[in-house]
């Protein structure tokens, strides 16, 4: 359904003319997702213990379709940020369901709903979007160390694309090819620990690695050619790819540099994050996908790898276990993403670290590998990226609501690329309570599940990967999770402290504040029935973001109530993984 999806799509931008299309493609977008959703969910009940696709390419379970949902559901989320207007005119003599249908209300649209936003007209962002979530698919179902190279390559450049798909952007343009040294980076670790795994195990395949890894012990003892930890090391090197794509420490610091003397270039680590840089520098609509869909599939696929080859490796020392890298990268990501966050004064590379140290906390709770890590890797990941959606569309719709007014800061009026990310600077939504205390209230309540706040859902996500921690006996490493997410809580309060303790340096549009807008009611007939007024006050965000922002901030404000089905489905799915 996906690539028949993208070849209508494909020609459909080939043949038309008209870049205002965009919309509609997005919702045509919208519905082919929806039906692969639907796709998976009839099929949930068929598949038990797996079932092996394309001689043994594809390997579908009940884990691997689960997520395949949840991309789906996440990606139909962020499409609605392209798929309607983002504003629209509310008058409350026109709401009722009789004046609705009966009647057709027509005003002024092109300003008053963002009608010419960049972000409308562009036809190829939902076939891109297709291109990625059908990347993220295979790579959390294969099977085979080529099909895992073509998948992760397959979602990898499409993200490069859409970090540069603003094409009049200075900023993203740069962005997107910052990430894409990054991603040229990774891949070439990836590549190394896949011809280090054919050469050590003489398969690509996935079933035959986990089976020499169980057997091992015989195969060194019975030849001298063959020791265990080739493979280890191997998938060492092979993980490093992995964790450059997910942002983990410490493999974010990539960057080129003049050196000093003639015109030679010398790559070295700086204090200059490249994955952090690329999340402020494009906008943010895109931003949005970047940070969420990429970093789920890859996970689900380390999932795997980590658990069918626990079995022989936690036998061994931890210091030839290659998931004590992940370990390592664990306890760098909570340390960084936490301390050099505190420093930050920029809205996108603040969430940029907190995604780090929230990564930190994924990677706790996956190199474990007991049943209750793997519940808490599972709700942990899932929760957050619920979470992290919340906070970007927030950004966007606040954004959009300072339509009506003007500021005076010269800081604000001079930053660049305005119009694709409006909110850049935390300053920017300084007493933004008092112009929409309804959206700041969402965004407090998502700030303080990613702190922890008790009874949002943050809390149980990171009590749950804790108390596995512990459990385990990885004391110290709880203990460092535990300093850092209150450390970071200083940040993240600071957001807080600036949206609802200061007065707003934002004054409404004088043009605006007396001006009354003209508008029409037609009939089913199109004959006039009257004219009708409104104000800047009945201007207001579009439904399809209103109710989405409430449904989420609803299920992490009121988890509580609601939690047993969510985590009865993670104790299934682990009970399936272990029972295999």
């Amino acid at each position: 359904m996906i690539t028949l999806s993208i070849l209508c799509l494909l020609f459909s931008n080939a043949v038309t003319l008209r870049r205002d299309m965009s919309i509609l493609f997005n919702r045509i977008a919208i519905i082919a997702i929806s039906y692969c959703f639907l796709q998976d969910l009839v099929s949930l009940s068929l598949v038990n213990k797996g079932i092996g696709l394309h001689g043994g390419l594809l390997h579908i379970t009940n884990i691997t379709q689960i997520f395949h949902m949840f991309v789906f559901l996440i990606s139909m989320l962020i499409l609605q940020l392209t798929s309607f207007f983002p504003r629209k005119v509310w008058v409350k003599e026109h709401s009722s369901l009789k004046h609705i249908l009966m009647n057709n209300f027509v005003y002024y649209r092109t300003k008053i709903i963002n009608k010419m936003g960049d972000h409308l007209k562009i036809i190829e962002y939902p076939l891109i979007l297709l291109f990625v979530v059908s990347g993220a698919i295979f790579l959390m179902s294969t099977n085979d160390l080529v099909s895992i190279f073509l998948s992760i390559e397959l979602q990898s450049y499409g993200l490069y694309l859409l970090s540069t798909i603003y094409r009049n952007s200075e900023l993203a343009t740069t962005g997107g090819l910052i990430y894409f040294l990054l991603g040229g980076l990774s891949s070439c670790f990836i590549l190394l620990g896949t011809s280090l795994l054919y050469a050590n195990s003489g398969t690509t395949n996935m079933d035959g690695l986990y089976v020499i890894t169980s057997i091992s012990d015989s195969i060194g003892g019975a030849s001298s050619w063959y020791q265990p930890y080739y493979i280890n090391f191997s998938l060492l090197i092979f993980s490093i790819g992995f964790l450059f794509k997910v942002s983990a420490a410490p493999f974010h610091f990539w960057s080129p540099e003049r050196g000093p003397g003639k015109s030679s270039i010398i790559l070295i680590c700086t204090i200059n994050l490249t994955t952090v840089d690329v999340y402020d520098a494009i906008p943010t609509i895109v931003t949005t996908f970047v940070a969420i869909i990429a970093k789920i599939s890859i996970f689900i696929l380390l999932l795997e790898i980590v658990y069918f080859t626990s079995n022989y490796f936690s036998e061994t020392s931890s210091s030839l276990n290659w998931t004590f890298g992940l370990l390592m990268s664990s306890f760098l990501s909570l340390i960084i993403g936490t301390v050099v966050g505190l420093t930050q004064f920029r809205i996108k590379r603040l969430f940029a670290y907190s995604t780090i140290s929230h990564v930190g906390f994924i990677l706790l709770a996956l190199s474990i590998t007991s049943i209750e890590s793997i519940q808490a890797f599972i709700f942990y990941l899932m929760q957050y990226s619920i979470s992290n959606l919340n906070v970007f569309i927030i950004l966007v719709t606040m954004g959009f609501s300072f339509y009506f007014y003007v500021t005076e800061n010269k800081e604000h009026k001079e930053l660049l690329d305005k119009n694709n990310s409006p909110i850049q600077l935390i300053s920017q939504l300084r007493g933004y309570f008092y112009i929409n205390p309804f959206l700041a209230l969402s965004f407090a309540i998502t700030i303080f599940s990613f702190v922890g706040v008790p009874p949002l859902v943050g809390f149980f996500a990171k009590q749950m990967v804790l108390s596995a921690a512990l459990d385990s006996g990885y004391v110290f490493l709880s203990l460092v999770a535990i300093l850092t997410s209150v450390i970071g809580g200083v940040y993240y309060l600071n957001v807080v402290k600036e949206i609802f303790f200061y007065k707003p340096e934002y004054k409404l549009n004088s043009i605006l504040k007396d001006r009354k807008l003209i508008s029409y009611i037609y009939n089913r007939d199109n004959l006039l029935v009257r004219n009708l007024e409104f104000k800047y006050n009945n201007i207001m965000m579009t439904s399809p973001i209103s109710i989405t922002i409430s449904s989420i901030t609803l299920l992490i404000l009121l988890f509580i109530f609601m939690n047993k089905e969510w985590l009865s489905m993670g104790t299934i799915l682990v009970q399936i993984l272990f029972n295999n």
